[in-house]
């Protein structure tokens, strides 16, 4: 494909997409609002666009696809821009943070006729791909339960919480592999450690479809990474550790003494986000419908929507009884 796509914010993230479609060959230009970030783009790749005008991008006729790697909250407005002018979009996750807002994303997106991907980058992971290969071979037996653990530090708390940062994943994640979809959110909880309105610590327990429990635990504090995740079968249990530079997949057989009993799993090593954005082009250039389509972007925020009002519900429930106590002891 030529060079017709234009990466719209290129912070830490946006220069790894920045890369990889320029490595692809199909960089056309980049946009930022920071002239150190524009400067640092020029130097490395001589003869890409710059520029700090989003409306140039979208007037622009030899621009056919955008990727939008802004914070959250201005996904919703600037990929509505690009879908009405007939722009390709992949958006970083989440691509939003409304069900509602997101529903409108997709319909927009299928008026158009172009296409929508989301940054559910684990999708195209190729451990997380093997493992959704071994489940659907029943290595695993009948699913009955997964868990994800993406613990961190991150000093850059400027998303509405942990959750809406991290979590898109885990559920993405556990959605694909498992092939069940999220039905409801069971319980949500979250702890605001530093600010008071930021959650940096999450755990949500969703049902999927057939019976299926997921538990997701997401934080910002944690000293010492882990990025995990277990789905336990009626035969084997399987443990995927994104940590390791090897030997990611391991399988443990149920009946067995686990300590004894481990079967590694290979798989072809290849950059997830390398595979994300060859993906994107492809389904531009094969009018194929994205893996992480705004379908797929609309069952996980609405999911996420809804662990986010249990948090907040419990929230105002916890301070509305200290309040009360209060009252009561004056």
């Amino acid at each position: 494909m030529n060079k017709c796509v234009a990466v719209i914010g290129c912070g830490i993230w946006g220069r790894n997409i920045v890369r990889n479609f320029y490595n692809l060959g199909a960089l056309h230009s980049v946009c930022d609002l920071d002239e150190e970030n524009l400067k640092m783009i020029n130097e490395l790749y001589h003869d890409v666009n710059i520029t700090k005008n989003f409306d140039e991008l979208l007037s622009n006729p030899e621009i056919k696809a955008m990727c939008i790697v802004t914070p959250s909250h201005t996904h919703f407005n600037m990929v509505k821009k690009a879908l009405l002018a007939k722009k390709h979009v992949y958006v970083e996750k989440p691509i939003s943070t409304s069900a509602q807002e997101t529903l409108e994303l997709k319909e927009i997106a299928e008026q158009m006729e172009v296409k929508l991907l989301v940054g559910h980058l684990l999708l195209y992971h190729p451990a997380v791909n093997r493992l959704k290969m071994l489940i659907a071979q029943g290595v695993l037996g009948k699913i009955k339960y997964a868990q994800s653990d993406r613990l961190n530090i991150n000093y850059f708390k400027n998303d509405r919480s942990v959750m809406w940062d991290l979590a898109p994943h885990d559920v993405s994640m556990i959605a694909h592999v498992t092939g069940k979809a999220p039905v409801r959110v069971l319980n949500a909880v979250g702890v605001a450690s530093e600010f008071e309105n930021i959650f940096d610590i999450t755990h949500l327990t969703i049902e999927f479809e057939d019976g299926v429990i997921g538990q997701v635990s997401d934080s910002w504090i944690h000293p010492q990474k882990r990025v995990t995740l277990l789905v336990r079968g009626e035969k084997a249990t399987a443990i995927l550790d994104d940590t390791l530079t090897e030997g990611k997949l391991k399988v443990y057989d149920n009946k067995k003494n686990a300590q004894k009993d481990i079967e590694i799993f290979d798989y072809l090593e290849i950059e997830p986000l390398k595979l994300e954005c060859q993906h994107f082009l492809n389904c531009i250039e094969h009018d194929k419908t994205p893996r992480s389509d705004g379908e797929n972007g609309y069952m996980i925020v609405k999911i996420l929507e809804e662990a986010e009002n249990i948090m907040l519900g419990s929230k105002k429930e916890i301070l509305d009884k200290h309040k009360f106590k209060l009252s009561r002891s004056k």
